[in-house]
């Protein structure tokens, strides 16, 4: 079943503030393998003008996909998660994510398309920080595939 397109354009509620600290950012760094500096040693990170470290560019992502559930939640969507693969994803930054950012995010569904009979939702999460400015805006694409599509070798 297509999804509505009457829902391109709404917006959901911020989310609660995230308090980034500096330990989740070095995790992160960690998993994703990058060892720059500015990520995990405060003095690093000041050499180059920063108050403390700063998150890498992909960090935003747990916190924007988690905001983007209220969205795929919202039951008169009709959006089958089960279905749901992740697509694409995007981020454009006005300042790094710092250690200590209070962050709010407030997603908007962006586009719904139908392809070969698989939903396409654009999610455009836009995350700012506890004064209100602008951090970073990330887009999630979401791909609910057809019905009778099985990606797991056996048959839906």
């Amino acid at each position: 079943m297509a999804l509505d397109q009457s829902f391109v354009g709404r917006s959901y509620p911020p989310t609660d503030p995230y308090e980034v600290g500096r330990e989740k950012i070095r995790e992160f760094a960690e998993a994703i393998g990058d060892a720059n500096p500015v990520y995990t040693d405060r003095e690093a990170a000041k050499a180059l003008g920063h108050p403390d470290v700063i998150a890498p560019p992909t960090f935003p992502f747990a916190i924007t996909f988690q905001a983007a559930g209220v969205v795929v939640q919202d039951p008169d969507l009709g959006l089958d998660y089960s279905r749901v693969v992740h697509g694409d994803q995007k981020f454009a930054y006005t300042r790094p994510v710092r250690a200590g950012d209070l962050l709010t995010v407030t997603s908007t569904i962006e586009a719904i398309k139908s392809l070969a009979g698989n939903d396409i939702l654009d999610i455009r999460g836009e995350v700012h920080d506890e004064s209100g400015e602008h951090v970073v805006t990330a887009w999630t694409k979401l791909v609910a595939r057809a019905a009778g599509e099985d990606t797991t070798g056996g048959e839906a």
